[in-house]
């Protein structure tokens, strides 16, 4: 799967705030109980979390999508597959972390008044405070949104295409039904001329029989003997041209 696929985008970018997490927990577990900084980070900690389950929560939406119509997004099941186990993946490795920082106990912040343990977490959170997880989840939408739209256009300009060549279909019936029907009209006449001459020919040969029997056998030698003597002249004609 290409690198480019909006998943896959969206998944470097979790990795990249999984693998800072982990760095921010492992500061947080050389920590003393007791000590302020680890209060902070805990909090820290938790809000990354939470951010993280809820980008691999909308990439499991969109791959339930993908899931219902894997053609139109150009994935297998193989690949599905994988995306699913990578999301499982991380959501148990982020829970893991969760419950780590949960069951631990943080001390109070301070010993003071209200007010000055105030001051001082502002102040701790702008010191210790890691630059906010940064998600793409809205880029992904965005992605997907730019990916429909041409996805659509696409399929118009397949639908205007073949609107058009139906169109030439159709013009390639209609004349191809005008020739038929011209062609049938030749038949038809032709069958008629055929059947007149049939008619006619049939005249002639029944008053040639007629005329025959009336004649007699002789007038039939004669006949005969006239055709033949006919033909072979006609036979030497052709030969000598």
């Amino acid at each position: 799967m290409s690198a480019s696929d909006p998943f896959y985008l969206v998944k470097e970018e979790i990795q990249d705030t999984v693998t800072k997490l982990q760095t921010t927990l492992d500061r947080w577990e050389k920590l003393p109980v007791s000590s302020t900084e680890r209060t902070v980070l805990s909090r820290e900690i938790l809000s990354t979390c939470e951010s993280i389950e809820w980008q691999v929560d909308e990439l499991d939406k969109a791959t339930g999508v993908a899931e219902r119509d894997p053609a139109r997004f150009s994935v297998d099941a193989a690949e599905i597959e994988r995306r699913k186990r990578w999301t499982s993946s991380t959501r148990t490795q982020v829970h893991s972390v969760t419950g780590k920082v949960q069951s631990t106990p943080v001390r109070n912040i301070g010993t003071g008044t209200g007010a000055t343990n105030r001051r001082e977490l502002m102040r701790l959170d702008d010191q210790f405070q890691q630059t906010p997880v940064r998600t793409d989840h809205d880029s992904y939408i965005s992605n997907e949104s730019d990916r429909q739209e041409l996805l659509l256009r696409e399929q118009d300009d397949d639908l205007d295409e073949l609107s058009a060549s139906l169109g030439r279909i159709g013009h390639v019936g209609l004349l191809i039904d005008e020739d038929v029907g011209f062609q049938g009209g030749i038949m038809d006449k032709l069958s008629s001329d055929m059947d007149g001459t049939a008619t006619r020919l049939d005249l002639v040969q029944k008053k040639l029989a007629t005329v025959m029997k009336k004649a007699g056998w002789k007038a039939q030698v004669l006949t005969i003997v006239f055709l033949v003597v006919l033909l072979v002249i006609l036979t030497l004609l052709v030969f000598s041209a």
